[in-house]
């Protein structure tokens, strides 16, 4: 029996690996781009592409090039990653939402930018004389489609 083993207690297994002793931070403390990958469950280097593309993200750098997010940064990046991931935004969908103010607003000011901007269109009837010029576009279209059809063959 190894010394160790002595001081578990019984019927518990013991941890592996390094002791993780992560105190708590509070609300408003700075965090690591390590912490925030975790938090986020995103890896670091998504966090640092990120920021070349929503330049709104501005992490604080130290010495060495360290970075630290500030509370707001962190809540920004929580709310572009919801829209990528969970929402099916594309980068460029979330930059246009960020220039039109839509993700620095409240949890429900974001929810109604989302379904404005998922809501269907309407689109007004053309006009006599573009209809005239939309069937006729459409009827060359089908002949090279028919054309193209035949040189395949």
């Amino acid at each position: 029996m190894r010394l160790p083993d002595l001081f578990d207690p019984p019927g518990q297994p013991r941890p592996r690996g390094p002791p993780t002793r992560r105190a708590a931070k509070s609300a408003e403390a700075f965090r690591t781009i390590s912490e925030v990958a975790g938090d986020l469950e995103v890896p670091q280097h998504v966090l640092r592409f990120w920021e070349s593309k929503f330049p709104q993200i501005k992490p604080l750098k130290r010495a060495g090039g360290r970075r630290y997010y500030r509370p707001d940064d962190v809540a920004l990046l929580r709310r572009i990653r919801q829209c990528l991931y969970d929402q099916g935004y594309t980068i460029k969908g979330v930059q246009k939402l960020l220039r039109e103010g839509a993700l620095k607003g409240d949890a429900r000011a974001v929810a109604a930018a989302h379904a404005a901007a998922r809501e269907p269109r309407q689109v007004k009837p053309p006009q006599d004389g573009l209809k005239d010029v939309l069937v006729e576009l459409r009827k060359e279209l089908i002949a090279l489609r028919d054309t193209l059809a035949k040189l395949r063959r």
